[in-house]
């Protein structure tokens, strides 16, 4: 049974993770795909107990091995934040992602450049009957005050990776899948996988 749910309502993860775990033999399913509909509370102090209560929930719900991610922009101008928070860092209550991008430039416009941040992700992988792995990754870069490309989500149009000479938005999702934290989190993963699902 080479079934893994992916264990996540962000259309923009599911992509991504759909396209880091094709030809590994695993059938990925979406909760859409089995008619789930789970809201799992990210109350946690940490990425892994945030990823591994959605892994969880996901998994025992569902019967099926599941991978969950938490992931989330650390700027340290700003002291790690928005962090865990990433998500949730607006107040409004229809906060979109543009939102989040204007009002943390918006905390950031006093304090000195460049304003160095990275991208953590850490993965859960868990099973109905209670085990869980994790993996992390993380990608480095700054922030920049304008924003630039059309791709991704987030925060990813005013995170600039250095190296690349791109924000994370400029990316195509060849170059993301192997620059991203959650790719990296991926690849760290894998051993995990191949041995779970025998591959």
């Amino acid at each position: 049974m080479n079934k893994l749910l992916i264990a996540t309502n962000n259309n923009g993860k599911v992509i991504e993770l759909q396209d880091l775990l094709k030809n590994t033999g695993i059938r990925l399913l979406t909760p859409a795909d089995i008619n789930l509909s789970l809201e799992v509370d990210e109350d946690g102090s940490t990425y892994a107990e945030n990823s591994s209560k959605k892994a969880l929930a996901f998994a025992q719900t569902s019967g099926l091995i599941s991978l969950a991610d938490d992931s989330g922009l650390e700027v340290d101008a700003l002291d790690g934040a928005p962090g865990l928070h990433s998500a949730r860092y607006s107040s409004q209550p229809a906060a979109k992602d543009a939102d989040r991008r204007a009002l943390l430039l918006q905390n950031l416009k006093d304090k000195p450049r460049p304003w160095k941040a990275h991208f953590h992700a850490t993965l859960a992988i868990a099973k109905p009957i209670g085990e869980v792995v994790l993996a992390e990754g993380n990608c480095f870069g700054e922030i920049i005050p304008a924003e630039r490309g059309s791709g991704g989500f987030g925060y990813d149009q005013i995170f600039f990776i250095p190296e690349l000479n791109k924000t994370m938005a400029e990316l195509d999702m060849v170059e993301k899948n192997h620059a991203s934290h959650r790719a990296l989190a991926v690849m760290e993963a894998m051993p995990v996988l191949k041995k779970m699902f025998g591959l």
